[in-house]
């Protein structure tokens, strides 16, 4: 069994559990269901999706009520987490990492939202492997964005999260991967607001 690294055993351990008491609530929903209609507004059909990193689910109720048809599948670390998100019964959710995860199989959609900014640089290789080849089709990705990489305090925490630009770092590494839209998400939006997020869906193509 391999050894995990420092930002799984964080994530996995009690500053997760503390993470999950935080980001409950239907605002939250609200406003992940605006930012995945725009972002999804120019795939094709969606049948599948499956979500690296979904904490309490959040982002999968939110994918529920636009995609009612889509069949959905979660993967998270976090023991409570992965409770909850599995309680809601609307995603088949496998508790453990996301560099473990090994389906038989692909999804329309494979995502990531808040996720890639909390893993160390030396591990988003295999975290871009893993969303692209997860992948029948459509990859979108939603995390902070900066130009070059940046490393930045997170609760008092070092090495805990980091900007850069993902969307940018897997088109050099797919050449089939193409860019088909982004934007990006407010805190001061006066409906709907986020935590300045910025996404990118990305879409393979022969």
């Amino acid at each position: 069994m391999r050894d995990l690294s420092e930002q799984e055993k964080f994530w996995q351990g009690e500053f997760g559990n503390e993470y999950v008491d935080r980001n409950i609530g239907a605002p939250l929903v609200a406003a992940n269901l605006a930012l995945f209609a725009k972002a999804l507004a120019r795939a094709g059909r969606i049948a599948s999706l499956v979500e690296l990193g979904t904490n309490v689910g959040n982002n999968l109720r939110a994918l529920n009520q636009l995609l009612p048809r889509c069949e959905l599948f979660g993967v998270e670390i976090n023991a409570s987490a992965c409770a909850q998100a599995r309680a809601l019964g609307i995603a088949q959710v496998w508790h453990g990492s996301l560099f473990d995860f090994a389906p038989e199989r692909r999804y329309d959609l494979a995502l990531s939202k808040g996720v890639l900014i909390h893993l160390a640089p030396e591990l988003l290789p295999d975290a871009y492997a893993q969303l692209y080849e997860l992948s029948r089709r459509y990859i979108l990705i939603a995390e902070y964005y900066n130009p070059t990489p940046l490393q930045v305090s997170y609760r008092g925490n070092s090495d805990k999260l980091f900007k850069r630009d993902f969307a940018g770092e897997m088109l050099d590494r797919y050449p089939d991967l193409h860019l088909l839209d982004y934007g990006f998400g407010y805190h001061r939006d006066p409906q709907f607001p986020v935590d300045d997020i910025t996404w990118f869906l990305l879409e393979k193509r022969p």
